[in-house]
C-alpha cells in the first residue's frame, strides 16, 4: 500500500526553525552558569520546554502538519513563556 504524503506548513516549519534557535541559545546560556546547583535548577525547569520542542520536531517530521503538531507548538510556546517568566537569563 502506498504511504500517505505528509501535509506540510511553511509557517510551522519556520516556527520550528525559530524554536530550534531559541532552544540552542537558552541551552548555551544555561551551560554558561558557573554554579552547579543553579545550573541544575535551570536545566530542570527548562526540560518541559525542551521536551515539547523535541516532540514537535519529531512529530512534524513523521506526520506533518495536523492538529497535534499545532497543539505541540502551542505547548512549546506556553512552556517557554512560563520558563522565561520564572527564570531570569
Amino acid at each position: 500500500m502506498a504511504k500517505r504524503r505528509r501535509k506540510l506548513s511553511p509557517e510551522l516549519e519556520k516556527n520550528i526553525s525559530l524554536a530550534k534557535k531559541q532552544i540552542e541559545l537558552i541551552t548555551a546560556i544555561i551551560h554558561d552558569i558557573d554554579e552547579d546547583d543553579i545550573q541544575e535548577e535551570y536545566k530542570t525547569a527548562f526540560f518541559p520546554v525542551m521536551s515539547a520542542y523535541m516532540s514537535l520536531e519529531q512529530m512534524y517530521r513523521e506526520v506533518g502538519f495536523n492538529d497535534e503538531t499545532t497543539n505541540l507548538h502551542q505547548l512549546y510556546l506556553t512552556n517557554l513563556d512560563k520558563f522565561k517568566n520564572e527564570y531570569e537569563l
